[in-house]
């Protein structure tokens, strides 16, 4: 094992924790920005490092195209490749073959897709995700899983569920660096709780570096989403980190948080700022909008950010998707807002506020106090009393 994970304080299921990786000493909760290729669009490696990027996420599939895994093991894996001083985590490639592929077939074997490049069929096992993953040398690595989509129903689900724990034990088998690199299992089991809770025992019992919830952010209710994120969240090890994928709603995230997870992705807030929106307390800011074009405010006046000090909504107004620069601003004030979010949810944990920090963060996100149900309900499982930013009989889904 290549970590040490030391909670530091705790508010009912909500924890702060120091994750110590081989790159970095992490704070959590954290939020991972995603730089699929080995880059943030847009943002340079320093830039990253100002904002407080803590983890980057790279996904081994495109990495494994370009510049190829072998290359990289060649030149001193990722980290050096990308002139990334701090912490790196990889995906294990099976999402993309999902979302991004005419899937030809999932098997005992692995998965098999047509290539990119020939069309040609190419088989990813559980052994080569493995093996690409500890040429690319980032700090924690996730195993190889059979993916199906949240919305999916029937003996499918529960086919993918014993499919991903007996891939965990091939994975864990090729994993060739356990002591510069950590294994992450993945929780599947779709919205079912029976077959979820069999995942968690299964995974738990391999005595993993850490675990993280995947199949959620797909499509599913917000009810749904988050009962699936307490129950795993309450099963899975106290002292071990826990990584709900795909999440980077900044509401998704403190109920997360609220419920005992402590990382996160998404390429929300990037992917955002390229069609021009940026993340703010109130919830967000559309600079296309008419309204902008006159206004001589910060994107954020509360925000501390290089983009919130020097530049006004006009003026990105004038760049956003016309000009490279409009989006790349938007980035960095994304990622600012969303390690600044990670922050105050540590801090405010470990100095014993945990619950005034949720109601400020609602009642600036729902002035009229229309909270939606679902996040008025988990709270309540998270023992997170927030009456005092809620109107009764709130029914939003959304």
């Amino acid at each position: 094992m290549a970590l040490r994970f030391e909670v530091l304080g705790r508010f009912n299921r909500a924890r702060a924790a120091r994750l110590t990786l081989p790159h970095f000493v992490c704070q959590t909760p954290l939020f991972m920005p995603v730089g699929t290729q080995g880059t943030i669009k847009g943002l340079t490696t320093e830039q990253l490092e100002d904002i407080g990027a803590q983890i980057i996420l790279g996904n081994t599939y495109h990495l494994a195209l370009r510049p190829t895994s072998e290359l990289l093991d060649e030149l001193g894996g990722l980290h050096k490749f990308m002139n990334w001083p701090r912490a790196l985590l990889t995906d294990s490639g099976g999402f993309q073959m999902v979302s991004l592929l005419h899937l030809a077939d999932i098997t005992e074997e692995g998965v098999t897709f047509q290539s990119p490049v020939d069309g040609k069929p190419m088989l990813l096992t559980p052994e080569e995700s493995i093996q690409i993953q500890n040429r690319i040398g980032a700090d924690i690595i996730m195993a190889l899983d059979d993916v199906v989509k949240t919305t999916t129903t029937g003996p499918r689900v529960e086919e993918a569920m014993y499919r991903t724990i007996r891939w965990i034990d091939r994975c864990i088998e090729a994993h060739k660096r356990p002591t510069e690199q950590n294994l992450f299992g993945i929780v599947q089991g779709g919205l079912d709780p029976v077959l979820r809770d069999i995942c968690v025992k299964g995974l738990v019992n391999r005595n993993l570096p850490g675990y993280a919830i995947g199949g959620l952010a797909g499509g599913e209710s917000k009810d749904s989403f988050w009962r699936v994120v307490a129950q795993c969240t309450a099963a899975l090890p106290e002292e071990k980190p826990r990584y709900v994928m795909g999440v980077g709603y900044p509401l998704d995230i403190v109920v997360c948080s609220a419920l005992g997870a402590d990382m996160y992705d998404c390429v929300y807030p990037t992917r955002t700022a390229r069609f021009g929106t940026a993340l703010v307390p109130e919830g967000v800011l559309k600079l296309k909008h008419k309204a902008m074009a006159e206004d001589t405010r910060p994107v954020d006046p509360t925000c501390d950010c290089m983009v919130c000090k020097n530049y006004t909504r006009a003026y990105i107004h004038c760049l956003v998707t016309k000009d490279a620069m409009g989006s790349q601003l938007l980035s960095y004030h994304n990622l600012y807002y969303m390690m600044k979010l990670s922050r105050n949810l540590h801090s405010s944990i470990i100095e014993g506020r945990f619950p005034e920090f949720v109601c400020n963060f609602l009642q600036q996100m729902f002035p009229k106090g229309d909270v939606p149900e679902w996040v008025c309900d988990a709270m309540e499982v998270a023992g997170i009393d927030i009456s005092s930013c809620c109107t009764p009989f709130s029914s939003s889904q959304d």
